[in-house]
């Protein structure tokens, strides 16, 4: 047998014993958690709960942690249940067998990095802080088993489809990897929430659909910064003192700067250094810890992390000055609220613009509506295993490392994406976050083009120092799309109101190109069967944006349910005072930068490329947040209270909950809840195009 590597990345190993306990609460038909009791939730209407838990007071799961994913439309599996699309091989859909997930990668990904086009308008800080907010929204554990459950084959060792084996086959003439029966890449299905799929039986029932699970919340707040589960969330602050603030790292520092602490976790899979630089004196440093798992999956995320850390520091002390009174508890929580507030600003005024397109997000995501209780702001499965995953076609195939004068390091030079991954030394060893948020601004990102889609990084090199071999990102996508149930490429144009393509002059028509039309049905057969993902980055942009019209509408559909399902949004009078609301509006991601590195220049729009208007300008012009809004004077005090009060009134829904609020949850997809009676209302409330 042909073993090509060890084991695919579980996201499961990275995940802490507290995770992993409720994972198995949650996968292992555990008894069923009682409601949440929100009256009894200390500041439930001034600070978040680090799961969310109580954002919605009536319905007090929704959007919070480890909790299904929503379905727009109903799962389509092999065998109506549980089986992956595909796990028949001789199985027909729409009278066509599906292609091999790693035949389509190798037909329509593949390019040659020598043929990348850069983007003219877009930097590469777009890509990755789109990770970086992916990273805050959705995360999808895999099952805690290497195990078949029927035979107890090593996932590891074995080709053989057997739950939760479900490994990517090796197509003929493959131009890296061995073919054959025996030759395969590894991978597990994604961990079934308790009582869907064949898990019902556990319960002695009928075996629903199955769904799976969101470790994080459906919000934006920052919790790959703080952490979605509250064992989490008190391990990252510093409960040594009563300054509020996050831990840092106590060996090392970037230029006086704070890095990220260590994680406690045994084994290191960041232990990458010898391998890479080819030397056995190398010295090696754990992985860092952060409120998301995935902090050292490459350096330039990780550097984002560490700013962000560092700006929640750095708002701690100084609202610390303002206001000595307070003790660490208000201060972190004062911090953190604002923080969440950055990155709802952040996404909505300047990351989404350049990836919906103005049309879009003129139909969608306009002026703020107002909160409503009755939205589901649960993340949609095919948000998190298909839309959202679009950037992974706008990574450069080299993250630059630029001097203080934007051009390249000579000391630290860029460094190739495959030799990025898992390697927080660079940021310990070699010249800290600078470089790299300075590559990020001031060098294009990857234009995603129907002819150049994924880089060699991304698709034969991916954690090439992790895995025993790398693994291919594209086959993983359409791969996991499957294990999910997610209906196909046409299903999903009808669901936004988009034509549905009969045929390949009607594909090359919404393509806007014969040849990759022609290409994808002699794969697929039918665009019905076109795995969604796939279809939606072939797809050419709308006007202004990065995605096409099925993606835009599908982005936009999830931020537009986030926004109005979340009570603790920033723009929701009484979560804020008007003048903290007038101090928030005028800070931006380039002042982030500008106090929390050594960097002086930077564009006022770090997702711009820096030209022009937006050309590099010192930081003493950048606008900085004013925080005398959050002074805690007895007098102010009072006015704000009362202008609370009158606000509060006004939108009933952020007050305190009572005891009538104990009502039954909205069904939300998985478990004992009904998935189509969501994606029907929570369409009929913010449906694509309303």
């Amino acid at each position: 047998m042909h073993r090509l590597h060890k084991r695919s990345l579980n996201a499961t190993d990275l995940l802490t014993p507290e995770e992993l306990d409720t994972i198995v609460r949650v996968t292992g038909c555990a008894a069923r958690v009682s409601k949440p009791s929100c009256h009894t939730t200390p500041n439930v209407n001034k600070y978040r709960t680090a799961t969310s838990v109580c954002n919605n007071l009536n319905y007090p799961r929704l959007g919070a942690s480890n909790t299904p994913f929503t379905r727009w439309l109903p799962a389509q599996y092999d065998d109506g249940v549980s089986q992956p699309n595909g796990w028949d091989k001789n199985t027909r859909f729409n009278n066509f067998m599906l292609p091999l997930v790693r035949e389509v990668s190798n037909r329509i990904l593949a390019t040659n990095d020598a043929g990348v086009e850069s983007d003219r308008e877009l930097t590469h800080m777009v890509t990755l802080f789109g990770q970086w907010n992916d990273h805050d929204l959705t995360f999808t554990p895999f099952s805690p088993s290497i195990r078949s459950y029927s035979n107890g084959l090593d996932c590891d060792k074995s080709c053989e489809r057997s739950e939760p084996c479900f490994p990517i086959q090796i197509p003929p003439s493959d131009t890296r990897l061995p073919t054959g029966p025996d030759s395969c890449i590894p991978v597990f299905r994604s961990a079934p929430v308790c009582g869907t799929g064949q898990s019902a039986f556990n319960f002695g029932g009928v075996a629903n659909k199955r769904e799976q699970i969101n470790a994080l919340t459906a919000f934006l707040d920052l919790g790959q910064v703080y952490g979605s589960e509250e064992g989490l969330a008190r391990d990252l602050r510093d409960l040594t003192n009563d300054g509020g603030l996050l831990r840092v790292n106590k060996e090392f520092t970037d230029n006086r700067r704070e890095l990220l602490p260590f994680t406690k976790l045994t084994g290191n899979m960041c232990a990458t250094r010898q391998r890479v630089t080819n030397s056995t004196n190398a010295k090696e440093v754990p992985c860092f810890i952060a409120g998301d798992a995935r902090v050292n999956e490459n350096i330039a995320l990780t550097s984002i992390h560490t700013m962000f850390m560092r700006e929640h520091n750095r708002l701690a002390r100084a609202l610390r000055r303002l206001n000595p009174q307070w003790d660490a508890e208000t201060l972190y929580q004062e911090a953190r609220k604002i923080m969440g507030a950055y990155t709802q600003a952040f996404v909505f005024r300047h990351y989404l613009p350049h990836i919906v397109g103005p049309d879009t997000l003129a139909r969608q995501l306009g002026r703020y509506p107002g909160y409503d209780e009755k939205i589901d702001p649960s993340i949609a499965n095919v948000f998190a295993t298909a839309a959202y995953r679009f950037a992974h076609l706008a990574i450069q195939p080299m993250l630059s490392r630029l001097d203080s004068n934007y051009k390249e390091n000579a000391k630290f030079p860029s460094v190739p994406l495959f030799k990025a991954f898992f390697t927080p030394w660079r940021l310990v060893f070699e010249g800290g976050i600078d470089p790299l948020i300075r590559g990020l601004v001031g060098r294009p990102a990857k234009l995603n083009t129907q002819d150049h889609m994924m880089v060699d990084a991304l698709r034969e090199r991916l954690f090439q120092f992790v895995q025993h071999l790398a693994l291919d990102l594209g086959s993983l996508n359409m791969q996991r799309g499957r294990d999910h149930g997610l209906p196909g490429y046409n299903a999903w144009r009808a669901f936004c109101g988009l034509s549905t393509p009969r045929n390949q002059d009607e594909l090359a028509v919404v393509l806007n190109n014969k040849d990759l039309a022609s290409r994808l049905l002699n794969l697929y057969g039918t665009a019905a069967n076109i795995d969604v993902w796939m279809g939606g980055v072939a797809e050419p942009f709308v006007r202004g944006g990065r995605v096409g019209p099925l993606f835009a509408c599908l982005i936009a559909t999830q931020f537009q349910r986030i926004r109005q399902g979340d009570r603790l949004w920033y723009e929701n009078p009484g979560v804020f005072t008007s003048a903290q609301r007038a101090a928030l509006s005028r800070v931006s991601l380039a002042r982030i930068i500008c106090d929390n590195t050594g960097i002086t220049v930077v564009s006022k729009d770090p997702f711009s490329i820096p030209e022009g208007e937006n050309k590099p300008i010192n930081c003493n012009s950048i606008p900085q947040l004013n925080l005398q809004a959050w002074r805690e004077r007895q007098q102010n005090q009072n006015q704000n209270q009362v202008e609370d009060q009158s606000q509060e009134q006004q939108h009933p829904a952020i007050k305190p909950p009572s005891l009538e609020g104990e009502t039954a949850e909205p069904q939300s997809g998985g478990g004992s809840v009904s998935g189509a009676t969501t994606a029907s209302a929570a369409t009929t409330a913010v449906g694509p195009g309303q």
